[in-house]
């Protein structure tokens, strides 16, 4: 009699949470899994149950995804969550990349322009009254920042800002919008600041000093500026 280990089931306090094998054909897969999800339908109620795939190293193609949500989705009460695998395509590895790459670019940003990357901005010159710089992930301004800075624009709102001269018409982080200040806090002084979300989901601006303990992750550039 064929022992079936290709699929294990375990519940948790969201739902149920199947770990299915990466070594074995997916034919031999679907099939383990039909037979083990009918066996367990049987002694379960008709309460909808969240249900997480773990896939391990194996590669879905979109077609095969679809193909696992309907075999769960036939179970009546069943529903899937996520389908979760340890490969990403080469598209999909190239997009991260992007992501989290540190853009160094040497250029004055003048009022009218804009500049903008999909990851992080290293900016080693000012952005004039007008002009407008936009990262997808933290922006860095060895400058003076005088116009408008918007970090996160991917929807990151850990992403900060962080310039020589803090004295920005305005400042974005996400979606979270501060316009300028009547004083900065560190106006009078020489000391390099930086803006980030705080927990009450306002815009706060700190010496950058205070990054270390507020975003303690930030490790690209290691020892600060």
């Amino acid at each position: 009699m064929k022992k079936y280990q290709n699929v294990t089931i375990k519940g948790t306090k969201e739902g149920l949470t199947l770990h299915l094998d990466d070594t074995c054909s997916y034919s031999d897969l679907k099939e383990e899994l039909d037979q083990k999800l009918s066996e367990s339908s049987k002694s379960q109620s008709d309460k909808l149950i969240s249900v997480m795939v773990q896939v391990g190293n194996r590669y879905l193609t979109a077609d095969q995804k679809e193909e696992l949500r309907e075999l769960i989705r036939q179970k009546k009460n069943l529903v899937v969550d996520t389908i979760n695998s340890n490969v990403v395509t080469k598209q999909e590895a190239e997009a991260e990349r992007i992501a989290h790459e540190v853009v160094s670019i040497a250029k004055i940003v003048r009022s009218g322009q804009v500049l903008e990357v999909a990851g992080d901005l290293l900016l080693i010159g000012d952005v004039n009254p007008g002009g407008t710089v936009k990262a997808g992930g933290n922006i860095y301004i060895l400058g003076a920042l005088k116009g408008i800075a918007h970090a996160g624009c991917s929807g990151n709102r850990e992403a900060v800002i962080a310039a020589s001269v803090m004295k920005p018409s305005q400042l974005r982080i996400e979606e979270c919008l501060n316009r300028a200040p009547d004083h900065y806090p560190g106006e009078d002084g020489r000391e390099m600041e930086c803006a980030y979300i705080d927990e009450n989901n306002q815009i706060t601006i700190d010496r950058l000093q205070a990054l270390m303990n507020i975003r303690p992750n930030l490790s690209k550039l290691q020892g600060g500026f």
